[in-house]
This record gives C-alpha cells, sequence and structure tokens, in this order.
C-alpha cells in the first residue's frame, strides 16, 4: 500500500477505543497516536472527554458516543448525555438510534430524537449509529432519509458492540440510497487496511476502528 494511500486512510479515522475497561493512560495514548498520524478524531467514552479535550486543546477533534451501546435509553437521556458531552468539550457525536422503533416502524419517533439530539449537540458534527446487522436493506434505505431529514451528518452502520460490524452490502445499501449531503461513517470490523480502503471505494467518508492506527504503527516499526 502506497504512504498517499495510508495517510488518505488515516485523514479519515475516528481512531476508537470505546472498551469498558479503558483507562486514561489508555485513552491518552489514542489521544498520543492521533495527534502523531492526524486522524479525523479520537472516539472516546463520555466520560473522558472533559480531560481529553483538555489534554490535546485544538490539536485534534474529540468524538464521543451517546445512548451507546443499545440505544433503548429515552430521548431526554441522550439529550443529556449529548448536552454534557458538548459542554465537556467534544467537537463530535455518535449517537445510537432506538432500534426497537425501527423495528415498530415508528420513523417518526427516531427522526424526532435525532432532531433533538441535532440541537442539543449544537454546531458539533452528528453521527447516527443505525446496526445494520439488525436491519433489512428496507429499513436501512428507509433510515438513509430519516437521518438525513433530521439534518445529521453522518449514517454510521455499527457500534462494534454487536453480532456484527460493518459490511460492504451495508455500505452498498446506504450508498445507494442517500441522499445528497449525508455522509456514511463505516465502523466494527474494519481489520487491515486493505479493508478500510475497500470501505472509502464503495462510498464510506468516515471509518470508525481501533486497528488501523495500530497496523500503521507496526509496519513503521518494521
Amino acid at each position: 500500500m502506497t504512504e498517499q494511500n495510508i495517510q488518505k486512510i488515516l485523514s479519515v479515522v475516528d481512531h476508537t477505543n470505546l472498551k469498558v475497561d479503558a483507562t486514561w493512560e489508555d485513552i491518552k495514548a489514542i489521544c498520543d497516536d492521533g495527534i502523531k498520524y492526524q486522524t479525523a478524531s479520537v472516539c472516546i467514552p463520555p466520560s473522558y472527554v472533559k480531560r481529553a479535550k483538555e489534554y490535546v486543546g485544538e490539536e485534534l477533534k474529540i468524538c464521543t458516543v451517546i445512548g451507546f451501546p443499545n440505544g433503548y435509553n429515552t430521548t431526554p437521556a441522550k439529550v443529556f448525555e449529548t448536552t454534557d458531552a458538548v459542554k465537556n468539550g467534544a467537537d463530535e457525536i455518535d449517537m445510537v438510534i432506538n432500534i426497537g422503533k425501527v423495528k415498530d416502524a415508528d420513523y417518526e419517533y427516531v427522526q424526532r430524537e435525532i432532531e433533538m439530539v441535532k440541537m442539543a449537540a449544537e454546531d458539533k458534527i452528528l453521527k447516527v449509529i443505525i446496526e445494520t446487522c439488525l436491519l433489512t436493506d428496507e429499513e436501512i434505505a428507509r433510515l438513509c432519509q430519516v437521518v438525513y431529514d433530521a439534518k445529521a451528518d453522518y449514517i454510521k452502520t455499527s457500534t462494534g458492540f454487536n453480532k456484527e460490524g460493518a459490511t460492504i452490502h451495508a455500505v452498498d445499501v446506504m450508498n445507494e440510497n442517500r441522499p445528497e449531503g449525508l455522509k456514511i461513517k463505516a465502523a466494527g470490523g474494519i481489520s487491515s487496511l486493505e479493508d478500510a480502503l475497500e470501505f472509502m471505494e464503495h462510498g464510506a467518508d468516515r471509518l470508525g476502528t481501533s486497528r488501523v492506527v495500530k497496523i500503521v504503527k507496526e509496519t513503521n516499526n518494521q
């Protein structure tokens, strides 16, 4: 893989550590890597946002998660989480929708919730996780329009905490059905530079992964 392609990949990576046992030293380490390798952001647990933002300043974007990983929190709870994250310095918000409401075909609820989280996020980038492994192609297609109508910035495949992460098929469905202006984030299971590049070639504008930076570091140390 060329150095140009590696840099292209890194520039769209949300370098991620959402492990339940992540320590401050773990978070500090991915912040250092995010700055060094110029990733799009680091995606970290909400409890570390304030400290991480104070640590990186304006050198790196801090992304965090809302309603994570199951999405079945109440809307007011998600709104509070978002308000708190923004107050603590989050630059980007990745929220999980209520999958049960999708299965009920209550798209009005889903759209309204995204709109309320978007309002709480103010001018920050909002990515909406729809957990594609639990959805039909028709549901994924419908959600592309719902997410766009709610004025979110990205539709995102997965939390990485369910039975399957991002797939090329799911990204293809998103790419074929997204309105102009809606971006795609693929996340979960992206385990190689080749994987990352393939997702980008199929329409992913952002990648959520904990592995790409590690691979680049290992390659540089050889």
